[in-house]
């Protein structure tokens, strides 16, 4: 008896999001991470010193985030997916067997460089997959689960860092941090991928790039989708770091503090996972989305209650959602052979944009509450959402490949 059509991409469609879903839980399960400021502290660094290694972690990433993807476009996308994890373990395992600040910030270095290695490089290989298996149209569906891995991994981290930590200290914290690394590099060499890397110009990286780049600047709905990111993720990316002071702010107790926390990253997280209904949105629907969210941010952060946190959650779960969706909408438009690079543009672009924020949040936190700097940053996604629905095309997901559904428009 011969199996229907559907069947074979089924069961390929199982496999690239099965070994998606882990490979994203363990990337993020980083029982270092909510502690490793102490153990710099705890190592003897000064503040200076703990603040120099923050921004040296952030200047790797933005020097390396293009390159990056441009380069994924040139070779094998699961071999950088794999190489990324390990070089993050060694830098683990740099920070609790020899800690010193020079071991600090070439792990930060180390860590910075894995995740720019997997930034491009993941979207690029599970849109390429899906594409070829005639399941393009679940893309926002399968990544805003993978984001939704991600976060539950934070929350477990969370959870697990303490008790480990009082367990066997920062070297048991960093052992089980590199052993998630390495089990996330094991799960990416499970990443099937069909594709030949792209062989033209000169065949290098920097070809890959200067193609990306004349595209992006080429193609209007190319370089809107690219704009689209950035507008959307930057700001509360910046915001999440401010969220425990907003919550002092309301005269909570410090142990009700962390379930307040958890309690807003568990609406992110169920946020995530209505990526597949929300991905038949079209350019005004995705509008409204941003607008509701822009509103209960505003909302919920200037009503200074408990119940306020809440809709903070409800405004960052639909940022979240519309990230998702407008990763979406670029994939949907650019060329296979450079999927990676521009990705990695996008990434950039909000690296860029956050890092702006950080500063308008500390300029206008100076003379104002924390609530008040929320309210006002609500404002950037007012005018996203307004322009957003200016577009003059309104199209629903795509039915199809990449140029062919009505969301390429």
């Amino acid at each position: 008896m011969t199996l229907p059509p559907a069947r074979v991409p089924d069961t390929g469609v199982r496999r690239l999001t099965t070994t998606l879903y882990g490979y994203a839980f363990l990337d993020d399960l980083v029982l270092l991470y909510p502690v490793y400021a102490l153990l710099f502290a705890d190592t003897g660094m000064s503040l200076w010193q703990i603040s120099s290694l923050f921004a040296l972690w952030s200047v790797t990433a933005v020097v390396l985030e293009v390159p990056s993807g441009a380069w994924a476009d040139t070779v094998s996308r699961r071999r950088l997916l794999w190489l990324g994890p390990l070089l993050t373990a060694a830098g683990f395992a740099l920070w609790v067997t020899v800690p010193s600040y020079g071991a600090f910030a070439l792990g930060f270095v180390l860590w910075g460089a894995g995740g720019a290695l997997g930034t491009g490089a993941l979207e690029a290989l599970v849109y390429d997959e899906l594409d070829r298996l005639g399941a393009a149209e679940r893309y926002a569906r399968v990544m805003g689960r993978s984001r939704a891995a991600r976060l539950l991994a934070t929350v477990v981290a969370m959870a697990l860092a303490g008790p480990l930590l009082a367990l066997g200290g920062y070297q048991a914290v960093g052992a089980a941090s590199v052993l998630a690394s390495l089990l996330a590099a094991a799960t990416a060499t499970r990443f099937p991928e069909h594709r030949q890397p792209a062989e033209q110009g000169d065949g290098s990286w920097t070809a890959t790039l200067r193609a990306g780049l004349a595209e992006a600047g080429g193609d209007r709905t190319v370089r809107g989708a690219l704009l689209l990111i950035p507008a959307v993720a930057a700001v509360w990316g910046a915001l999440d770091e401010y969220t425990p002071l907003l919550i002092r702010d309301l005269g909570v107790a410090e142990a009700t503090l962390p379930y307040l926390v958890l309690l807003v990253w568990a609406i992110v997280t169920v946020g995530s996972l209505l990526a597949g209904p929300a991905e038949r949105l079209g350019s005004r629907g995705l509008a409204a989305l941003i607008a509701g969210a822009a509103l209960a941010l505003a909302v919920g952060a200037g009503s200074r209650t408990v119940a306020g946190i809440a809709l903070v959650g409800l405004a960052f779960a639909g940022f979240q959602l519309a990230e998702v969706l407008a990763d979406a909408r670029l994939q949907h438009r650019i060329d296979d052979a450079r999927r990676a690079t521009l990705t990695s543009v996008a990434s950039l672009g909000t690296e860029l944009v956050t890092v702006a924020v950080f500063g308008v949040y500390a300029l206008l936190g100076t003379r104002a509450a924390h609530s008040t700097v929320f309210v006002i940053l609500a404002v950037p996604y007012a005018v996203t959402a307004a322009l957003l629905a200016r577009s003059r095309r309104d199209h629903p997901a795509p039915a199809g490949s990449r140029r062919d559904g009505p969301a390429a428009g």
